[in-house]
């Protein structure tokens, strides 16, 4: 059964910078593109950023171009996202996600706050 927790929130003050963790088990890492999304209460959830599966491709929402950054360490079985000059609209639950045997799953997700 593949299992993803994702780690790394918190609070933090606009314009500051916070990584997201998701460690997968389940499956082979290598052979997977791997998501982040957010939701905010209300909204439906929102693709931020995908990395292919050796890292070699990734694409971004154009809200968070130039601020995101997703990796990924395949001996680790993590992908990362690297979160800086946060606003306080990138406030939300943080998921990743990946397609395997075509479903999709998903972690528990982790809170972002960014607030003063």
């Amino acid at each position: 059964q593949v299992q993803l927790v994702e780690s790394g929130g918190g609070l933090v003050q606009p314009g500051g910078s916070l990584r997201l963790s998701c460690a997968a088990s389940g499956l082979i890492f290598s052979r997977y593109a791997m998501s982040w999304y957010r939701q905010v209460p209300g909204k439906e959830r929102e693709l931020v950023a995908v990395i292919s599966s050796v890292g070699g491709s990734t694409n971004y929402a154009d809200s968070v171009k130039g601020r995101f950054t997703i990796s990924r360490d395949n001996a680790k079985n993590t992908v990362y996202l690297q979160m800086s000059s946060l606003k306080s609209e990138d406030t939300a639950v943080y998921y990743c996600s990946v397609r395997w045997r075509g479903l999709n799953y998903w972690g528990q997700g982790t809170q972002v706050t960014v607030s003063s």
